[in-house]
């Protein structure tokens, strides 16, 4: 295999190796870091005895992901605050028919998921990944970790039960989720507490990831009256100076990227089921945000 031959390889795969390193990690910057080093460890290995490409390339990614995560999950115990992925902006629905293709790389990449795939340990949650967003089997699984397949299967299993557990029971339909969201500008934005709280599920939650670098809840605020009030009191102190607003298509699913002098300065996404908004994730780390695609 000639050197370009193996670059052409290995951008073939790079969007797979992309999606495993970030949902295992849940930050670009970490994932774009394990697969620069899968790109070195390809570029410096023996080649000619390679028969499946994809396979050595993901079982490399999966093993430096679980390394990567061993170190950051002691960093993300000290974090101010709840924690958040850094938002990835994707673009299944451009690129992806809507299939139960598109529907799985979906869940398996939104905030919600990933936020519950924090508290799984390195070797689960590169099972549930593997297994849940690619699809791999069992078998091949067991390779890339270099386990039995009967102890692959039981970290799947605690997996699945952990994750089913606590994920969000409702289903998120991507225009009832964009038309919500736009409402909720309009009604952000204008000051309309009425209109705010008529979009808000009796229990809503809000979740808010600062990181400790900006001014946001270090507390997750719940219920429609305190969510309200909260948002209507940051829209009556005059929100963000020269801001402006975006619709991106954000892991998966429609959000809000507010722009303060054309720059991110914080994405809201919403879950919404049943015609209210259940769950609001807002991101306003800077350090989550630098990097996030405005070109798309």
């Amino acid at each position: 295999m000639t050197a370009d031959t193996a670059t052409d390889v290995f951008e073939e795969h790079r969007p797979v190796l992309m999606g495993v390193a970030y949902r295992m990690l849940g930050r670009v910057a970490d994932a774009e870091d394990v697969v620069q080093e899968a790109w070195l460890r390809w570029t410096g290995a023996d080649r000619s005895d390679v028969r499946e490409p994809r396979g050595y390339l993901v079982r490399v990614t999966t093993r430096l992901a679980i390394d990567r995560l061993r170190q950051v999950q002691s960093r993300n115990e000290a974090y101010p605050g709840p924690w958040l992925p850094e938002p990835y902006a994707t673009d299944y629905e451009a690129t992806v028919p809507d299939t139960a293709e598109r529907a799985v790389l979906t869940d398996t990449v939104s905030l919600a998921v990933l936020v519950v795939l924090e508290s799984l340990s390195p070797l689960e949650r590169a099972v549930f990944v593997l297994r849940e967003a690619f699809g791999y089997p069992y078998a091949e699984i067991a390779g890339v970790l270099d386990r039995t397949e009967p102890a692959v299967r039981q970290l799947a299993g605690r997996a699945r039960r952990h994750v089913g557990e606590r994920r969000p029971r409702y289903v998120v339909d991507p225009a009832e989720r964009r038309e919500l969201t736009e409402r909720f500008l309009a009604a952000a934005a204008g000051g309309d507490l009425d209109g705010l709280m008529a979009l808000l599920a009796p229990d809503v939650r809000l979740v808010a990831d600062s990181g400790g670098l900006a001014k946001a809840p270090l507390r997750v605020i719940e219920s429609a009256d305190k969510v309200g009030r909260f948002l209507h009191g940051v829209s009556a102190k005059g929100g963000v100076a020269d801001a402006s607003f975006r619709f991106m298509e954000i892991n998966g699913g429609s959000a809000l990227v507010v722009l303060a002098a054309g720059k991110p300065d914080a994405v809201f996404q919403l879950d919404v089921a049943d015609g209210r908004v259940q769950r609001i994730h807002v991101v306003r780390n800077p350090e989550k945000l630098f990097g996030l695609a405005l070109d798309r």
